[in-house]
């Protein structure tokens, strides 16, 4: 790869991670999980997307492209055809001492449920939890991280209580998180169009930005596109729905057409 284009490339790809980053760390997802799941998405975008003459992409062909071995392709490919599962998030030492909590019968009781657990002394407390389960992170250190987050609570006798499962190091919706996703990948995947696609088939994407406005100014501006880009919004809204599928249509196979619009607000990654 030409050394301008690498160096760009890597200067976008910092900016980019950056949101992603910061919503999987707090939704309590480690690197080595998301290296993972890129290891498969990497696989099944070489796959899908490059073939030649649009015959399926070879295992070698997709090694070549990713930097993958031939060995793990393959067993990407097969964890790939099996039906999808939830990954599991027992990364943390914070994640690992809540499943032990809840899991091991030295600290469950007889309803199942995670006993409270005194700061101190022999099995069960916390102490001896977190010498079983607390991995390399000092224990003040991962307990202050636990009630932080609200993932542990302390009783009115000064016992500590498990409140989850799983450590989350901010509370976060479902829903926010699908639509993060889904919002991220409509943007970034007109932005990938029109990077590298037929100049033809380009699709509408543009912005208006200044790196000189007084800060005054920022409450205005919010306001300001709150009005507008909800009226714009509702415009295309009302366009799309005088143009949508008669639901008793089933010789026609629709297609998603849609407008995302957002806010550009604070300055670029240091690098970008």
């Amino acid at each position: 790869m030409d050394t301008d284009i690498n160096s760009t490339l890597r200067s976008s790809c910092r900016a980019l991670l950056r949101p992603i980053a910061s919503v999987v760390l707090k939704c309590g997802m480690t690197w080595r999980e998301f290296s993972e799941l890129s290891k498969a998405v990497f696989v099944s975008v070489a796959s899908d997307e490059f073939g030649i003459r649009g015959r399926p992409t070879n295992v070698s062909r997709v090694s070549i492209l990713t930097g993958i071995s031939r060995k793990e392709v393959k067993r990407q490919r097969e964890l790939l055809a099996e039906p999808a599962t939830s990954a599991s998030p027992k990364t943390t030492d914070a994640t690992r001492l809540l499943s032990g909590w809840h899991q091991d019968p030295a600290y469950v009781g007889g309803d199942g449920k995670p006993l409270a657990l005194r700061p101190d002394g022999n099995t069960p407390s916390f102490e001896s939890l977190f010498h079983s389960y607390g991995g390399d992170t000092p224990e003040q250190t991962l307990l202050r991280e636990l009630l932080n987050a609200g993932s542990v609570e302390k009783d009115n006798r000064g016992d500590y209580v498990a409140k989850r499962r799983y450590h989350m190091p901010v509370e976060m919706d479902p829903g926010s998180i699908r639509f993060f996703g889904t919002n991220l990948f409509d943007h970034a995947n007109t932005l990938s169009n029109n990077v590298t696609g037929d100049t033809d088939k380009r699709r509408l994407e543009g912005f208006a930005v200044d790196d000189r406005i007084h800060p005054d100014a920022v409450e205005k501006f919010r306001a300001y596109l709150d009005e507008r880009g909800q009226q714009f919004l509702e415009e295309v809204d009302d366009w799309l729905s005088r143009h949508r599928l008669d639901p008793n249509n089933s010789e026609t196979t629709p297609v998603r057409l849609g407008l995302g619009v957002y806010a550009i607000e604070g300055q670029l990654p240091k690098g970008t």
